[in-house]
C-alpha cells in the first residue's frame, strides 16, 4: 500500500457520506505533507508543467488565476486520484440510483478515463489555483463535458491565518421550494475538501430531486492562497 492509499484510507468515509447527503460537501483528514504542498506550489511558475493558463477576471469568473496540469501529472496529482477514486465511487453510485439514472463509472479509474477520451474528452483536469490579496472565485459549476463524475476534492496548498485570511471554500445550494443555503469552510493546510460537481440528490415527500449547487471562493483579503483542484473526468 503506498502513502497516498494510506492518508486517503485513513478518512472516517462514512463519515464524509453522510456529510455529503447532508450538506454537500465534506473535509477529509492530511493528504499532503507541508513539504509535499510547497513543492506543488513551487510548480506554478513553470509554465511548462500546465497545458493552459486562465485569468479569472478575463472571462469573469472573479479574480486570480488558475493553471490545469498537462500530463505527466506530478506524483502526487496521479496517486492521490488514484487513491480516492474508489473511496468516492460507492457515493457517486448511490446518488446516482437514488436520481433515477444510470451510473456509467467503472470499478477502474483507468476504465473510465478511457471512457472519457473515446468521448472525445481528452484534455487534464487536474488545477492548481492562485489568489492573491483582493482575489476571489464566482459561485459556478463545472462543466467539462457530456461524461462527468459528481464529485471531486480540493486541497489546501497553503495554511490559512498564516499564508492568507479570507478565501473561504464557498458552497450554494439551491433547494426546490425552500430558501437557498450557503456554507463557508476553512479547509486546514494540506487536507481536502470533497464537494459535488454540480449537484445532488436531495429527498422529499415527493421522492429525490437533483438539487443544483454552485462553489466558489470568498475574497481573500491578504497574502496568497494556493490549492490543488482534483476533478475525476477530462475535459472536452
Amino acid at each position: 500500500m503506498t502513502v497516498w492509499q494510506e492518508r486517503v484510507d485513513a478518512t472516517d468515509w462514512d463519515t464524509v457520506s453522510t456529510e455529503l447527503d447532508a450538506v454537500g460537501c465534506a473535509p477529509t483528514g492530511p493528504l499532503l505533507t507541508a513539504a509535499e504542498a510547497a513543492d506543488l506550489v513551487a510548480l506554478y511558475p513553470d509554465v511548462g508543467r500546465f497545458r493552459s493558463t486562465i485569468d479569472m477576471a478575463r472571462y469573469r469568473f472573479g479574480e486570480g488565476q488558475y493553471r490545469y496540469f498537462r500530463q505527466p501529472y506530478p506524483d502526487a496529482v496521479s496517486a492521490l486520484k488514484e487513491a480516492l477514486y474508489p473511496r468516492l465511487l460507492p457515493i457517486a453510485r448511490t446518488w446516482w440510483t437514488q436520481l433515477g439514472r444510470d451510473a456509467p463509472w467503472p470499478d477502474d479509474f483507468g476504465d473510465w478515463l478511457q471512457m472519457c477520451h473515446a468521448a472525445g474528452q481528452n484534455r487534464t483536469t487536474a488545477i492548481l489555483l492562485k489568489y492573491g490579496a483582493g482575489d476571489w472565485n464566482a459561485l459556478h459549476r463545472d462543466l467539462y463535458g457530456e461524461l462527468i463524475f459528481p464529485l471531486q476534492v480540493v486541497i489546501n496548498l497553503t495554511e490559512a491565518g498564516v499564508d492568507y485570511t479570507g478565501g473561504e471554500f464557498l458552497l450554494y445550494e439551491q433547494r426546490a421550494r425552500a430558501q437557498s443555503r450557503g456554507t463557508a469552510t476553512v479547509i486546514p493546510h494540506g487536507h481536502g475538501l470533497v464537494f459535488t460537481t454540480r449537484e445532488r440528490p436531495t429527498k422529499s415527500a415527493r421522492g429525490w430531486s437533483a438539487a443544483a449547487i454552485r462553489h466558489g471562493v470568498s475574497t481573500v483579503r491578504s497574502g496568497t492562497r494556493f490549492t490543488l483542484g482534483l476533478v475525476f473526468h477530462d475535459a472536452a
